[in-house]
């Protein structure tokens, strides 16, 4: 394995689920994060898979388990393309081993930063759920960061570059396309589902919204004519869904100024719970829920407001460092558990 603090690890969760309980930097959250590397491809820690090798180990790591009724596995290694497989058989790309793999939502302590923090956090919110629902979204957004990191590069150089530029914008443009497309309809059906999740969390009316803006408008190609000039003295990019965003509100106002601290950690619960909601309507497929943290750091209201909304049928997989709360959750007291310490777990 060597991913994180564990040289080796083999765990059979039951269908419900599992708690995993420990002190702080143990190894809970590595577990929950080696499930969303299996299944997605994905981290919610790091973009670069080299941090996840274990320190000392053999430079890489490796995961395999059984999702869905098929027997994943990923092999990373420093300078080689990482191997995928499932039910042994090779998969040549990244598309091709998502396309038949499974849904996931990750909630965490820092989720808050979905309402207080910048742009970036929302964004890759919007891109994780457009990942698992849109085949071509994850390939467009590749395409998109690839000709951008370039253009901007080239606009270092000032306006003696305009004709390479031209060349990626002509890659930036048709990406865009898609990922602002798929953005806008699952903004749309998040509306409805987070104004719905406030009210049920917060226990009183509550009114949420949020609206997706298209930075330069939905028109790529019209906005870069416009700035472009701008964008040569400036010699950076400002247009495109790297400067999109989602706009959060709560009773009319920005969530991230007027809204009280307990307000905004209602908002973030809101709009990981709706994430779920959509990704299981959009596909007919329950998404896992990886939670790390989240119950035992919340008042006893919102804790039992979020354990209600939970899709009963769902798989949970869920750290805590104490288990005084679990308790008084019977919707989760039937779930198997597992002490975690200093990179070993035992039920």
């Amino acid at each position: 394995m060597d991913f994180r603090c564990f040289p080796t690890l083999g765990l059979e969760v039951p269908e419900g689920g599992a708690v995993f309980t420990g002190q702080n930097a143990q190894g809970k959250t590595s577990v929950l994060e080696a499930v969303c590397v299996l299944v997605r491809l994905h981290s919610p820690r790091s973009s670069r898979m080299q941090t996840l090798a274990r320190i000392g180990g053999s430079g890489g790591f490796g995961i395999a388990g059984e999702a869905w009724g098929m027997e994943r596995r990923i092999d990373w290694r420093p300078r080689q393309a990482t191997r995928h497989s499932v039910e042994g058989e090779s998969r040549a790309s990244q598309g091709g081993y998502l396309e038949d793999g499974g849904l996931l939502v990750w909630m965490g302590n820092d989720d808050l930063d979905l309402v207080r923090a910048g742009g970036e956090s929302r964004r890759r919110y919007l891109d994780f759920m457009g990942s698992q629902v849109a085949a071509d979204y994850r390939r467009s957004l590749a395409r998109y960061r690839r000709a951008l990191k370039a253009k901007n590069l080239l606009l270092k150089e000032g306006d003696r570059r305009r004709a390479e530029i031209a060349s990626y914008e002509a890659i930036l443009i048709p990406a865009a396309a898609v990922l602002r497309r798929v953005r806008a309809e699952l903004s749309e059906r998040l509306a409805d589902a987070v104004a719905d999740r406030q009210r049920e969390i917060a226990g009183r009316e509550e009114l949420a919204g949020i609206r997706y803006e298209a930075a330069g408008g939905m028109e790529m190609g019209l906005a870069l004519e416009q700035v472009r000039e701008k964008e040569f003295r400036q010699r950076r990019s400002l247009v495109g869904p790297h400067r999109d965003e989602l706009e959060l509100t709560l009773n009319g106002l920005p969530a991230a100024a007027y809204a009280s601290e307990g307000q905004q950690r209602t908002l973030a619960l809101a709009l990981k719970l709706a994430q779920g909601g959509v990704l299981r309507a959009q596909t007919g497929q329950e998404p896992v829920w990886l939670i790390d943290d989240v119950f035992g750091e919340l008042d006893v209201s919102r804790r039992n407001a979020l354990m209600r909304a939970l899709p009963a049928s769902a798989q949970k997989w869920i750290t805590t460092t104490h288990l005084d709360w679990l308790e008084e959750a019977p919707e989760l007291t039937g779930l198997a558990r597992f002490a975690v310490e200093g990179g070993h777990i035992c039920r």
